[in-house]
Parts: C-alpha cells; sequence; structure tokens
C-alpha cells in the first residue's frame, strides 16, 4: 500500500523509481519507473539493484505470524543500500503515547490485535539503531489507510500526533507525500512521524 502510493508521488515529481517487489508487480506503466523483482534479504542482488539509486525507501511490511523476520530484513536493506539514503517505514508502535509511556503499550492505539506487528516495529528501530547505515525511520501515526491526497501533513518526532479527538491517522497517499519531501529535503531527525 506504501510503496505503490511512494511510486506514484515521486514520479509525479519527476524522478525516475527503481521499484523492487517480493512477488509479482504490478503494472507500472510508466517510463520512470522501472520494476525488479527481488528480495531485500538477497544482499547480493539488491545491492546491485541500489547501485544506480540515490536513495532507498524500505516500506515492507511482514506477512501475519512472520513479525519476527522485520530485524533481519531491515538489518538486510541498510547493508544493501551500502551507504545510500535509507528511509524505514516502520511502524507507530515506538512512539511516545500522550498518557505515557510508548504507543504500543496504550491500547487507545494498538489494539490486542494489532501487537504483534507494533512490536515488529520496536525490533526494527532497534536494528536501525545499532546499524551505521544512513538511515532514518518513519513511524507512520496510528491509523494509516488509503484514502486522498491533501498534501497537507503535520511533522514531529518522538511522540505520536493526534487530532484533537484524539485519533492519529494520515491517508497512505498523504504519507507517500511525507516521504518524498524528507527524501528531496533531508532533515536531522533519525525518527520522526507525520499525522493530519
Amino acid at each position: 500500500m506504501t510503496g505503490s502510493r511512494v511510486v506514484a508521488e515521486s514520479v509525479s515529481r519527476g524522478h525516475h523509481v527503481t521499484a523492487v517487489f517480493r512477488r509479482t508487480p504490478p503494472d507500472f506503466s510508466h517510463p520512470d519507473v522501472e520494476v525488479v523483482l527481488g528480495d531485500v534479504t538477497d544482499t547480493g542482488h539488491m545491492r546491485a539493484v541500489f547501485g544506480g539509486v540515490d536513495a532507498v525507501v524500505g516500506a515492507t511490511r511482514p506477512a501475519p505470524g512472520a513479525e519476527d523476520t522485520v530485524a533481519a530484513t531491515v538489518t538486510a536493506l541498510l547493508d544493501a543500500a551500502a551507504g545510500k539514503r535509507v528511509l524505514v517505514v516502520g511502524g507507530a508502535g515506538p512512539l511516545r503515547s500522550p498518557s505515557g509511556g510508548l504507543v504500543i503499550d496504550d491500547p487507545a492505539f494498538v489494539p490486542a490485535a494489532w501487537r504483534a506487528i507494533a512490536s515488529a516495529s520496536m525490533s526494527q528501530l532497534r536494528a536501525c539503531e545499532t546499524h551505521a547505515g544512513d538511515w532514518v525511520y518513519l513511524s507512520p501515526p496510528a491509523m494509516l489507510e488509503p484514502g486522498v491526497r491533501t498534501g497537507n501533513y503535520r511533522r514531529g518526532t518522538t511522540t505520536i500526533l493526534t487530532a484533537e479527538d484524539g485519533s492519529s491517522g494520515i491517508s497512505a497517499e498523504d504519507l507517500a507525500v511525507a516521504i518524498v519531501d524528507e527524501l528531496e529535503n533531508p532533515s536531522r531527525d533519525r525518527h520522526f512521524t507525520v499525522a493530519y
């Protein structure tokens, strides 16, 4: 969901994109999109794919039940990027909650059914923090769904952003806007979040 929107947003701004898919890719019939099949854990292949790029967006999500693979996956991605800027789209779990503590422990943002993926985002961020690569970690808000591109969002650092009603969300389209904004104009933040 996020990756395809990052491709669309990037191309709309005049960037050439190499889109990597684990399985059969969707049809991106655009001259500025090169589609490649690949598995991020195949570091040698991915290093070759990343050889001609300026930056990498890691927007992979494990299948249900495979959440324990995220740390190894992000480490392989950072290894393959070999010095390229990598923006990792993670999860909201590691953010601070307005009620104190972390979002992962706040049922207002992480119901029991989401606990495994929220826990995976904790492991993913820890793997980034121990890697010497040039990475930035984006924690989306609690709710990320397909929607409309407005081009508007608020940016924060390590505390979840909420609306007046306490909700925390953004469309996948506007998350892509924030991702491409960060790639075009990198901040000094290693961990940031966005929301409406």
